[in-house]
């Protein structure tokens, strides 16, 4: 059976493509925040505290915005969620161009708030869509594979930002400015095309109400995601500090060594892991990268040099699954409830903007290297809920 493909031999291949672009979308607004932080350190003269409220802001608006996501798709569908979120992100990217010109940090941390709430409709609305676009027993191995683009967004990032920032004079306005405009004709498009609103065979049978809150898989699923993403995002936006004090290349190097070495694996990671989830249980893979990824924080922790570097990037290819794997078992009993489910998953990205200040207080206190502990403990969690998810998708609380 094709992976876009139900029981009844409808094939949604079409609307997969569509949806899937939008995941190169995002991967790049969220990547070149880590050279983001990096250029505002260096150019504004701030504490690695400080430069994290970057990351904060943007993923403060999941939290803000993941619940008025879901309602908007809810009520109108997954293809206004996708428009009201590219509309968003265009604006907020557009907005760097003033920004360049005020050099207010602040109008800044507006502006990237802005891309974060546009960023939080487009992924409430697209990671659920694409986990339903077929069969439910390939959900997980589906939501990879898109997420193979998100991995290709997050090796651009990094690349086009290290040019504009890293080399030669700076122009922060440039690559926002780029992506704005294609962010607003990607909007334009999905304006003039119709999506068909579909959900798995169980979602559309008449059948009893249950609360998501007694749903254990999902619940703890939503305390994974929260723990991955925080863990995703202190390690990407300490990346180039660690490599440039630890090993001692500059931040244009570590910048490329980000986006080609560990951007590279994520992507490598996803595609390759889409394909053996036909030989390996999704949730047995889960288990193996979430212990993967604590090996490889501890040798981040205790060792120096380029060994602690490759160790570093290996951990980039261990959590390359996690975040697909994680929110495709969390949907997989949520039934009627899917798009609530996926505002509530949405959310939990929060995550992300609490990681990065723990690690900086760390790291401005102590070093960047001690800072890693944090993602260590996030990735044990992970472990954990990879472990117990089978007993829990047999209880109700």
């Amino acid at each position: 059976m094709k992976l876009t493909q139900t029981k009844d031999g409808r094939d949604y291949l079409w609307p997969f493509i569509l949806i899937t672009s939008l995941f190169f979308l995002w991967g790049f607004a969220h990547s070149i925040l880590d050279v983001l932080n990096k250029h505002f350190q260096d150019v504004m003269e701030m504490t690695k505290t400080r430069s994290a409220l970057v990351q904060a802001v943007v993923y403060g608006g999941y939290f803000i915005m993941a619940i008025p996501a879901g309602r908007i798709i809810r009520r109108f569908g997954y293809r206004k969620g996708v428009i009201t979120g590219l509309i968003l992100y265009g604006v907020g990217a557009l907005m760097f161009i003033p920004g360049s010109r005020l050099m207010s940090f602040d109008f800044f941390l507006l502006s990237l708030f802005i891309i974060g709430c546009g960023l939080t409709c487009l992924e409430t609305a697209a990671n659920p869509y694409v986990a339903v676009l077929g069969v439910a027993e390939h959900s997980e191995q589906r939501i990879n594979f898109a997420q193979s683009f998100n991995g290709l967004g997050w090796i651009f990032g990094p690349f086009v930002g290290s040019i504009f920032l890293f080399s030669g004079d700076a122009n922060i306005a440039a690559p926002y400015a780029i992506i704005g405009c294609i962010v607003l004709v990607v909007a334009f498009v999905f304006s003039r095309v119709k999506l068909p609103e579909i959900g798995w065979e169980e979602e559309r049978e008449p059948q009893k109400e249950v609360s998501l809150w007694r749903i254990s898989s999902f619940v703890w699923g939503l305390v994974a995601l929260f723990f991955y993403v925080a863990a995703q995002t202190g390690i990407n936006s300490f990346f180039i500090n660690y490599v440039t004090e630890n090993i001692g290349i500059s931040a244009y190097e570590a910048s490329l060594y980000l986006s080609f070495g560990g951007m590279g694996l994520f992507m490598l990671g996803r595609m390759v892991g889409s394909f053996i989830m036909q030989y390996i249980r999704p949730i047995v893979l889960l288990r193996l990268c979430s212990v993967g990824a604590i090996l490889a924080m501890l040798c981040v922790i205790f060792l120096t040099g380029h060994v602690a570097l490759y160790c570093f990037l290996f951990c980039f290819l261990c959590e390359s699954i996690m975040f697909p794997t994680i929110f495709a078992l969390a949907i997989k009993q949520t039934g009627s409830a899917t798009k609530e489910a996926s505002s509530y998953l949405i959310m939990s990205i929060v995550g992300g903007a609490i990681a990065p200040l723990l690690m900086g207080v760390v790291a401005d206190h102590s070093s960047v290297a001690e800072g890693f502990y944090i993602p260590m403990i996030c990735f044990a969690v992970i472990c954990l809920y990879a472990v117990v998810y089978k007993k829990l998708t047999k209880e109700r609380k």
